[in-house]
């Protein structure tokens, strides 16, 4: 696992302990990061679920202005320190549950252009976090949520009336999920 692109280009980044993380693969984060190549330039990034900070340190890498990261883990976090020191990228590591890090974001009136979740594949945190997030400004009006799912559970997500999913794109069995705010009528 290493920075697949931009000013820590090759970086190997440590992996947490355990088996409770799986990290993104090279080909599904040059993918993602592919499709995101227009927006991410002084985007402002939340990572949820954030594991070793990967996505999060890619986003800097690559250009995007502000890297929010949030993991509960102790193996975890444990890996992202290692990682943002290794990288010497600016991240901002939250360490608790994501709920109570979306509502503190909230409360501290943040936006993010891209707000990325990873959660485990074997929980219903996704739908949960994501209708938190609906219930909060910390999307920007033209934003993007993408969630990191297996393709065996992306049918199993309930999506918030208020996101509407604009994209879906597989690599393997990863499976990306892309949402925007539905269009006001």
């Amino acid at each position: 696992m290493r920075i697949v692109a931009g000013t820590a280009r090759r970086i190997n980044l440590v992996s947490p302990k355990g088996l409770n993380t799986r990290p993104t693969s090279d080909i599904a984060k040059e993918g993602l990061f592919n499709i995101l190549s227009t927006v991410i330039q002084g985007s402002r990034f939340l990572d949820l679920f954030c594991g070793s900070g990967a996505i999060g340190l890619e986003a800097l890498s690559r250009g995007a202005k502000q890297a929010i990261l949030v993991e509960s883990s102790r193996h975890a976090i444990e890996a992202t320190l290692q990682n943002i020191e290794k990288t010497r990228l600016a991240a901002q590591l939250m360490e608790m549950p994501v709920i109570t890090a979306i509502n503190k974001l909230s409360a501290n009136n943040q936006i993010f252009d891209i707000i990325f979740l990873d959660p485990p594949y074997d929980t219903n945190i996704l739908t949960e976090a994501l209708q938190i997030l609906s219930t909060t400004n910390l999307l920007a009006k033209n934003g993007t949520i993408i969630a990191e799912t297996d393709i065996m559970h992306k049918e199993t997500i309930s999506l918030p009336d208020v996101f509407q999913l604009i994209d879906s794109r597989n690599y393997g069995r990863t499976c990306f999920l892309f949402f925007n705010w539905k269009a006001e009528v």
